[in-house]
């Protein structure tokens, strides 16, 4: 069949679902992870065509895809930072948003440490899922030792494949931090980006989150949605270094609240950033 036959099959299939130009977007991503081919291809050779072998994976992605799997999972691959990083249902798909908290971090480390040697800068990251802000903070900066923790195996088993993948150490542990544990480390950066989904917001998410990423990544209790946060600044009140720095991805709705709590537990120099979307996303605080 011709590829620009599949590409029109795409459109009519998915185009009550989707954009036109989220189609396009699985349809060139697909083609270049299955046939190596890239998007520009039907411009230069309208008229291609591909075999039967060639096809199933491609119509076998649009099934998935019918049902709103997310392309990343199809895959099995997304980019965050410039990086290449393996996902599946056992982790959360990386986010644009958590890229500026990891920007946040490179630009400070760099602007206060040039004093540092290598191995003089201790990076935890708590809940690291696919691994994408330890292994992002690693490349960026050498001189650091990062650290990284998650309750889930599965997950780890994910973060240390992305961590070969690219190419970095990290130190990883199977830990909850709401068993509050004890680590013989101090750390120079704690960052985390913890469940922060109440259950009351899931009314207002696709289906493609609620269906097939991690409920245990994302979700808290109505009653109790800083848990996390909590438990995380008591963790780093014990294991952070003297001046050390908490970044935090945060609920844009619970923004005031994050730093109302993080005032009671002492921490000073409180700062609130906003995503690119406008929304209250990360928070600083130093011990």
């Amino acid at each position: 069949m011709q590829l620009k036959e599949i590409r029109n099959i795409f459109h009519k299939e998915l185009g009550g679902l989707y954009a036109l130009e989220e189609i396009n977007s699985f349809f060139y991503l697909l083609i270049e992870h299955h046939l190596g081919l890239e998007r520009f291809i039907l411009a230069l050779k309208p008229d291609v065509t591909i075999t039967k072998t060639e096809e199933q994976p491609l119509f076998e992605a649009l099934s998935e895809l019918k049902k709103f799997k997310p392309i990343q999972y199809i895959i099995g691959e997304t980019s965050f930072m410039e990086l290449d990083f393996a996902v599946n249902p056992d982790v959360l798909i990386p986010r644009p948003e958590t890229e500026e908290l990891v920007r946040w971090i490179i630009d400070d480390v760099k602007a206060f440490s040039g004093s540092k040697t290598a191995g003089e800068i201790k990076i935890l990251d708590i809940g690291t899922g696919s691994g994408c802000i330890a292994i992002a903070l690693a490349k960026n900066l050498p001189q650091a030792e990062v650290y990284a923790l998650d309750v889930s195996e599965s997950a780890l088993k994910m973060a240390r494949t992305n961590a070969i993948k690219n190419k970095v150490s990290i130190q990883f542990s199977h830990l909850s931090i709401l068993n509050r544990p004890e680590l013989s480390d101090k750390f120079d950066i704690i960052v985390s980006n913890p469940p922060y989904v109440r259950e009351q917001e899931k009314v207002g998410m696709h289906s493609n989150v609620l269906d097939n990423e991690p409920s245990l990544a994302l979700f808290v209790e109505d009653d109790n949605p800083l848990i996390f946060y909590k438990e995380i600044a008591l963790f780093a009140k014990k294991h952070l270094n003297e001046s050390g720095a908490l970044y935090l991805e945060i609920n844009q709705y619970l923004a005031k609240e994050t730093e109302q709590l993080l005032k009671e537990h002492n921490f000073s120099e409180i700062e609130l950033r906003k995503d690119m979307f406008d929304n209250d996303r990360m928070i600083k605080a130093v011990i």
